[in-house]
């Protein structure tokens, strides 16, 4: 008699975080520039709450002073390791062209405000206490870790539909492989799901790992932070 009860409670908070999520990321795309970097705060706090209401625990969320160690160390090895495949990414020249992106055509102080301030605060913390934090620790609770990483890892390859309507013009890889015309958005929207979706999976594991957000936001925010300031560096050098 009590699964019922505890399903439909997972349903309704499941669904409440998700209309929440949709309404930040429609806002984010078309709302003003940098809406994300004052809604990502505010919502993630407002996730914390809810998940914490709903019955999860520091812990689940990944959250916990308990793992805290343990998610630094994962961290600092995570950004090591970004840090490695990149600078061989750049010195390949078959490689080099994905980081020539006209996204991240930026002066030095707007990469390193963008790196440092808006990527962190307006991308990973929302998307890492909401994917990894909120619906992982949510679903894992009442269905077990693997469905918990499939169900984080496939909406998380969903948030990104939006923010990939346009990658095939903007990434100068992405449009001479797939092409710029609207057969090659169409197979870059449904590439980026994919492989954000195997990322989600891969962040799942690197927090499910250490027990804690740290981690996976590390690995998060190396692969986009870093691979802006690559991007930015390349672009300054093409154009000095």
């Amino acid at each position: 008699m009590s699964s019922h009860p505890s399903r439909r409670r997972l349903l309704l908070v499941l669904g409440a975080v998700l209309i929440v999520l949709a309404a930040v990321n429609v806002a984010d795309k078309y709302g003003p520039p940098h809406t994300g970097l004052i809604a990502g705060p505010v919502v993630a706090l407002a996730l914390v709450l809810l998940a914490r209401r709903a019955g999860l625990t520091w812990h689940d969320l990944g959250l916990s002073k308990r793992t805290l160690l343990p998610g630094l160390k994962y961290a600092i090895g995570a950004i090591v390791a970004v840090g490695i495949v990149y600078a061989v990414g750049v010195a390949l020249p078959w490689t080099r062209p994905a980081f020539h992106d006209v996204r991240y055509h930026l002066h030095l102080s707007a990469a390193l405000m963008t790196a440092f301030i808006v990527v962190p605060l307006g991308t990973v913390l929302l998307e890492e206490v909401a994917f990894r934090g909120v619906l992982l620790g949510l679903v894992n609770r009442h269905r077990g870790a693997t469905w918990a990483s499939i169900t984080s890892s496939v909406l998380f390859g969903l948030w990104h539909v939006l923010p990939s309507l346009r990658l095939n013009h903007a990434n100068q890889a992405v449009g001479a492989v797939l092409g710029t015309d609207a057969a090659g958005r169409v197979l870059t929207v449904l590439g980026v799901v994919a492989f954000t979706a195997l990322a989600g999976a891969l962040l799942c594991e690197l927090r499910r790992r250490s027990g804690s957000l740290l981690a996976s936001a590390a690995l998060h925010w190396a692969t986009n932070g870093m691979g802006l300031l690559i991007a930015a560096a390349l672009t300054t050098v093409r154009f000095a």
